[in-house]
């Protein structure tokens, strides 16, 4: 499934770039386009095309319904250090905080040697000495690089 979701994922982009960033598409067209259900097109506009990642969503059900995906850069985000800390929350799992590097990385707020540094101190690994509130710990990390990233000059 998560094979079919990157296809989708890259699909969507690739459409995205060719439209300069705003497209309207129907869900049940592209799910008959992919073979798969219109719910596997829901799952991956919720868990790739998000706010903090530089996009936002419109939905418009009924006849003729379509799905609205603009894709924005950190500076029309409004207050992306707030959006981005409501997505971090007081507890987030190594994906998510990889999620959040990609896309800081994407919007070009930090390179990708950055985003593989970070990454690595965001690491189980990295925080082996605590396994009950790892998690936490590692949203409270990241919550404070958000905040010094984010805060410094150009973003």
């Amino acid at each position: 499934m998560a094979r079919l979701s990157n296809h989708i994922e890259e699909y969507i982009i690739g459409l995205l770039e060719e439209a300069n960033g705003s497209i309207d598409i129907q869900r049940n067209v592209l799910a008959d386009y992919f073979g798969c259900a219109p719910s596997q097109i829901n799952y991956v506009l919720s868990t790739r095309f998000t706010p903090y990642r530089g996009y936002y969503v419109e939905s418009r059900r009924g006849g003729g319904g379509y799905i609205r995906i603009v894709r924005v850069s950190i500076e029309e985000m409004g207050d992306p250090l707030s959006l981005f800390q409501e997505e971090v929350g007081s507890s987030i799992t190594k994906n998510g905080a990889d999620g959040i590097l990609k896309a800081l990385m994407e919007q070009q707020v930090i390179t990708e040697r950055e985003r593989e540094l970070l990454s690595v101190a965001l690491s189980d690994r990295a925080l082996s000495l605590v396994i009950e509130e790892r998690n936490q710990l590692r949203a409270e990390i990241l919550q404070n690089l958000l905040l010094g990233i984010l805060s410094r000059g150009g973003a």
